[in-house]
């Protein structure tokens, strides 16, 4: 068996849901809405598997969702794309997947930014890459040219970034994409830019594509989420970007993964790409208000809460508390009040932060109060 897989440990998010379902717990672990997604996306999608084709679709992705995807990041980063530039995949991480595979060969170095989304290090492993981490830290999650002078060498190939960054909920400002871009440049790499939540950004704030930095777009490849877009997390129909010369391979990589993604979910998300700006505006004002609501009532319990810009995320500190065990703090705070969160530490490799648990909000009123009704005196009894 391939050790990559072979000895990689149960995945946190599986193991804080079985424990969730032991205890009855109220879930703010795993990343996922509990609203259904939108209505008239989700009917597209219907109509589409009644009175549209079922066989195969092409390869790269049916013609409407390369354009709408396309026309999207023109109209919403003015982005200079055409439906050449896009390739359909199911799902995020089967992109990141082909992605790795495509562009590094045994012994290429991965930049990674830790914490990060725990399928990256595997992946890059599978592919035969080397990491080498940036390591970031609360409560601001930045980094400096020696941060990035200390991870890069003549051997990068890849530089694996994501912003907003789950699960830190931190949204990148140009000035950072700026500095990470010189890297990219002087070094000759490709970033592969993680862009899922570029939607999910909050208090007025613009997602700003590391393909827009100058020097950048010849360079970049950029993937995106109808799932997160959507809230549809279940339909895993992705999507990427890159210039021809990257596309040309990544497309042989992809065709013999997935190959192809159901074509009625391809349909409805070209569908949901061109509604007006109001409708983004609307759901990213929706989870707003379920972050302050989560985060207002967290702090009146006694708990640090981190500052969160983007994702479905965000983040408590338990320094303040006496708490350096987050694992151990997770464990106890399902089994004896019923919430189940994550430790942010099961998103390094190495120098973990270990004082801050990850809650999702994504959540319904209901399921937000109850959570906060059980943690009640959680804080208090800590100290």
């Amino acid at each position: 068996m391939n050790p990559v897989f072979a000895d990689l440990p149960t995945t946190v998010f599986e193991t804080m849901s079985r424990l969730a379902r032991q205890h009855g717990a109220v879930n703010l672990g795993q990343g996922f809405p509990e609203d259904p997604g939108p209505l008239d996306v989700r009917r597209r999608a219907a109509e589409a598997v009644l009175d549209g084709s079922n066989q195969y679709p092409p390869m790269m992705g049916l013609p409407e969702l390369r354009e709408a995807v396309a026309h999207h990041y023109r109209r919403f980063q003015g982005l200079a794309l055409s439906a050449d530039d896009v390739m359909v995949t199911s799902g995020a991480t089967e992109a990141l997947a082909g992605a790795l595979l495509a562009l590094i060969e045994p012994g290429d170095e991965v930049v990674l930014f830790q914490p990060m989304y725990d399928a990256y290090l595997p992946l890059v492993r599978r592919a035969g890459g080397v990491p080498r981490f940036v390591t970031l830290t609360p409560p601001h999650w930045d980094f400096t040219d020696a941060d990035l002078a200390a991870a890069f060498s003549p051997r990068t190939r890849v530089v694996l970034f994501n912003s907003p960054l789950n699960p830190s909920g931190t949204v990148f400002p140009r000035a950072a994409l700026e500095r990470l871009a010189r890297f990219c440049v002087a070094h000759d790499a490709v970033a592969l830019c993680d862009e899922v939540w570029e939607h999910i950004v909050f208090d007025g704030g613009r997602h700003v594509p590391m393909m827009a930095v100058p020097g950048m777009a010849e360079r970049t490849v950029k993937v995106g989420s109808a799932g997160k877009i959507f809230g549809l997390t279940g339909w895993k129909v992705g999507f990427v970007v890159a210039p021809p010369p990257l596309m040309r391979v990544l497309s042989r990589a992809h065709q013999f993964l997935t190959f192809t993604t159901p074509p009625n979910l391809q349909s409805a998300v070209a569908f949901g790409l061109g509604k007006p700006e109001a409708d983004f505006d609307a759901m990213r004002a929706d989870l707003q208000r379920s972050r302050d609501r989560l985060a207002d009532g967290l702090a009146q319990r006694g708990f640090a809460v981190l500052p969160t810009a983007g994702t479905y995320f965000l983040n408590v500190d338990l320094a303040p508390l006496g708490i350096a065990d987050d694992v151990a703090f997770c464990q106890a705070l399902v089994a004896d009040h019923g919430v189940a969160v994550v430790p942010v530490s099961a998103f390094y490799a190495r120098d973990a932060v270990r004082s801050v648990v990850r809650f999702c909000f994504a959540k319904s009123d209901a399921t937000l109060d109850a959570a906060l009704e059980r943690l009640e005196g959680v804080a208090r009894h800590a100290t």
